[in-house]
């Protein structure tokens, strides 16, 4: 009963704060923008718009977000205990955006986190300056070229694989039609440049950044770069379909000090799942998710299809990741294979129902060679279904299972699952 009653209250309070945004309509668009609500949901690279200059706009947004919890987990460990949780609220995260229109064909976003699960401060995420033409140098200037071509520099949320612009960003989680993100979660901000070339309906990308997630002149003998590039194709077809294909790669130099697959410091979904007894919401953020432990020459492929027909949707993705540890004679590979499918209905497509599918599969840290590699794998089967009270409010409830393999008797994740309900309402604008 207690439980219902809590989960009765999230909808009453996100119901009245429905309301509320109901009554708010504010044409704050600006130019090259991925909308922050639910028109954002199927946007990826926002490189064009029909929106004109119409002088330097500033546009403050934010994005808030909050659990309910109801997961149980247990282990097959002889050494480990596992922590006690139970049912109820995760501490809400709250975002705030600041994208600024400085001149015709120039634009800046910030992003700031307010709270999240690793950092009890508000601190800054990343920002950048995107560039989509030269009208603010001399209108016209190189117009044949930047008619397709689009640069940003900062340091940023790198453009590796398609998945990044469905998961959720610490508090942004409207675009995401399910709770959680990855198993193995690519996501990382690098100080850095990347070139779009967008002729038709293909894209071309090539990058370039420091490979850093903390920056810092104390280790400039370490500066090797990192590179990323993507092609992909991108057509609507007709007034119902709709097809993608990109393919993603993602390397840095041997000696690079590499924080691609936990760069994430927005952390998991699922709060304190398969953690030890004794363990805190902020050391233990990571819950939930397997990184593969790779710091030095990381190479790293993601392949990502999505189909839109009339209301199902469809996004795949298979990834094949390899590195080590500078310690490890050898380097290991990572495979990650997802698939989610959604059927979205209702006179908007503000309703939606959905399936998902992960599965990880690689080899834990070897610092012995002449021991077997232990193989291990991760599987996890979500279902879901959402409504959209508005393009900026949304409730999600969803149920998931997770199930790890492999792992050594003396390990916490021996045999180790966990299952149950999660309810999340978010906030958008």
């Amino acid at each position: 009963m207690k439980t219902r009653a809590k989960l009765a209250l999230v909808f009453v309070m996100f119901l009245g704060l429905n309301s509320a945004f109901g009554q708010f309509e504010v044409d704050r668009d600006i130019q090259q923008y991925r909308f922050r609500d639910f028109r954002g949901i199927n946007q990826f690279e926002a490189l064009g718009t029909d929106i004109a200059f119409d002088g330097m706009k500033v546009r403050l947004g934010g994005a808030f977000a909050v659990q309910m919890q109801a997961l149980s987990h247990s282990t097959g460990s002889i050494d480990d205990t596992l922590i006690t949780i139970g049912n109820n609220f995760n501490l809400p995260t709250a975002n705030l955006d600041i994208d600024v229109a400085l001149a015709d064909g120039m634009r800046m976003h910030m992003r700031t986190y307010l709270s999240s699960r690793h950092h009890p401060e508000s601190w800054v995420k990343g920002g950048y300056i995107q560039i989509s033409n030269l009208n603010w140098i001399r209108k016209g200037l190189l117009e044949n070229i930047m008619d397709i071509t689009t640069v940003k520099v900062g340091l940023m949320e790198i453009n590796y694989g398609d998945m990044h612009f469905r998961r959720t960003d610490n508090a942004r989680a409207i675009y995401n039609p399910f709770v959680g993100n990855l198993i193995m979660d690519a996501f990382n901000t690098e100080a850095g440049a990347e070139v779009y070339f967008n002729p038709g309906d293909f894209l071309i990308m090539a990058g370039v950044t420091n490979g850093k997630l903390n920056q810092s002149v104390a280790t400039n003998n370490e500066n090797t770069p990192s590179f990323l590039a993507k092609v992909g194709w991108d057509k609507q077809m007709n007034e119902d379909l709709r097809v993608r294909l990109t393919s993603s790669l993602y390397t840095s130099a041997e000696g690079n000090t590499n924080y691609l697959y936990f760069g994430d410091r927005g952390g998991s979904r699922y709060y304190l799942v398969t953690e030890a007894d004794g363990a805190s919401p902020v050391s233990s953020y990571r819950s939930g998710r397997i990184s593969p432990s790779f710091i030095n020459e990381v190479t790293s492929i993601m392949i990502n299809p999505f189909v839109k027909y009339k209301g199902f949707e469809f996004l795949g993705a298979f990834e094949t990741s390899s590195g080590k540890i500078s310690a490890e004679a050898e380097t290991r590979t990572y495979t990650q294979v997802y698939a989610e499918l959604v059927y979205r209905f209702g006179k908007e497509e503000n309703f939606y129902v959905g399936g998902r599918y992960n599965s990880v599969a690689g080899q834990l840290p070897n610092f012995n060679p002449t021991a077997s590699p232990t193989d291990i794998t991760v599987n996890r089967v979500a279902f879901a279904a959402g409504w959209y009270m508005t393009k900026n409010v949304m409730m999600k409830a969803e149920y998931v299972t997770q199930t790890y393999d492999g792992y050594a008797e003396t390990d916490i994740l021996h045999e180790a699952q966990f299952d149950g309900f999660v309810i999340e309402a978010a906030i958008s604008f």
